[in-house]
C-alpha cells in the first residue's frame, strides 16, 4: 500500500498575520512528521507563498487556494491520485507539535481498519492527521467547498477510526502569532 502524505500548506494565514508556511520551522516540523509517520512520498501544497522545497518533496501549487481549505485539498488529492496512491494522509502546517509518532499510530490504524479512514484525536477535539483510502476520494472532493476540507465526510461516517493521540502531543491549530 502506498501511503503518500499531502501537507496542506497554501492559506495567507489572514489571522495569524502571514502565511504559515512563512513561520520559521514549522514547515520542516511538518515534512519531518510524514516522512518519518511512514509516507512514501510527499506532496506540498503551495498558494499565498510558497518557499523551496527540500529534495524529494512533490510540489504542487493550488490555483484558487484563497478560496479556502478545499483548494488545497483538491489539489493535493489529484495530484495523489496522479502517482497512484492507496492512501492519503492530510495534515496541515499550524499543528507544529504533531509529530512522526501521531502520524504513524493515525497511518497504522487506517491501514488495519476496514473502511480505511482514520483521524487524530487530542481528547475529545478531532484533529490532524486525517488518513483516507482512495476508495474515499471522489465523496470527499464531492462534499467540500470553500473553507472546509474533508470533515464533513468524516462526520458523516460512522466508520472512522478514532486515534486518541493526547498522549503524544496537543493538535494545537495555531491562528494567531504570539
Amino acid at each position: 500500500m502506498t501511503t503518500v502524505g499531502v501537507l496542506l500548506a497554501a492559506g495567507a494565514g489572514r489571522r495569524y498575520g502571514k502565511p504559515k508556511v512563512l513561520v520559521d520551522g514549522w514547515l520542516g516540523i511538518a515534512l519531518q512528521a510524514l516522512r518519518d509517520g511512514g509516507c512514501d512520498d510527499i506532496v506540498l501544497v503551495f498558494g499565498a507563498a510558497d518557499v523551496a522545497a527540500p529534495p524529494g518533496v512533490v510540489v504542487v501549487t493550488a490555483g484558487d487556494w484563497d478560496t479556502g481549505l478545499s483548494a488545497s485539498v483538491r489539489a493535493g488529492l489529484a495530484r495523489a491520485e496522479r502517482m497512484q496512491a492507496d492512501y492519503a494522509v492530510l495534515h496541515v502546517i499550524d499543528t507544529p507539535d504533531v509529530g512522526a509518532a501521531v502520524v504513524s499510530r493515525v497511518i497504522k490504524c487506517a491501514l488495519v481498519s476496514r473502511s480505511g479512514l482514520a483521524r487524530a484525536y487530542f481528547g475529545d477535539r478531532p484533529g490532524h492527521p486525517v488518513v483516507v483510502a482512495r476508495r474515499h476520494w471522489p465523496e470527499v472532493l464531492a462534499n467540500i467547498s470553500g473553507d472546509h476540507g474533508a470533515g464533513a465526510y468524516l462526520r458523516s461516517r460512522d466508520d472512522v477510526e478514532h486515534v486518541e493521540c493526547s498522549d503524544l502531543a496537543t493538535g494545537r491549530d495555531i491562528d494567531e502569532s504570539v
